[in-house]
């Protein structure tokens, strides 16, 4: 599995009716299976009332392969017949190659019967159009890098900081604390250029 991964670019939702169902779909780029099943139970709750809240997700854990990363898998048929709404709706997902990727399909039951392969039809549009609604960006996996300096070296790690084109908070105390986001790939390189101009003074988490 690369280290680069195809995901939604921002949460997105999208809505058509066939034969009298309405289908709402709903998907969000997720870095956890936390993060996933709470985007779930929160799309659960606001549509309480729906006849089916159709869930799948596909996103990386740390957990797996010499790489560092694995893949875990989930769908659910949330009452539809077996096959017919959470399996069509995690293959969209897996067809486009989206990772950190979570879906809900909300449907509004409307009186017609729309067989297997209906629903089929319609759970897929209703991922295929969300994901196209929230369009599809390449990121790599980030973490968090903390670092702890003295005033007198704050300056130069804002400088690194901001010369790489990093995303940071800083906070300003006794010492200087940054909050770094930066790529997996690039973090141990950080820590090192970090210690080095500082001369082993920056504390690093």
């Amino acid at each position: 599995m690369s280290d680069a991964y195809r995901t939604v670019a921002e949460a997105a939702t999208a809505e058509f009716f066939v034969q009298g169902s309405e289908f709402i779909g709903h998907v969000r780029p997720v870095d956890s299976v936390d993060a996933a099943e709470a985007f779930i139970d929160a799309v659960k709750d606001e549509y309480a009332d729906a006849t089916h809240n159709v869930p799948a997700y596909r996103v990386r854990t740390g957990d797996g392969g010499s790489d560092g990363h694995f893949l875990r898998e989930y769908s659910s048929d949330e009452g539809e017949p077996s096959g017919s709404a959470g399996k069509p709706a995690l293959n969209v997902l897996t067809q486009q190659e989206l990772e950190n990727c979570a879906v809900v399909v909300t449907r509004y039951y409307g009186g017609t019967n729309l067989g297997v392969g209906g629903l089929v039809r319609a759970y897929s549009r209703a991922v295929k159009e969300a994901v196209e609604a929230a369009g599809v960006v390449e990121e790599r996996p980030h973490e968090r890098v903390g670092i702890t300096v003295d005033y007198d070296d704050s300056g130069t790690v804002r400088s690194i900081l901001e010369s790489e084109g990093y995303e940071f908070d800083a906070d300003y105390e006794t010492t200087v604390s940054f909050d770094v986001r930066v790529p997996r790939a690039d973090a141990e390189a950080l820590r090192d250029r970090l210690r080095s101009a500082t001369s082993g003074r920056a504390d690093l988490e």
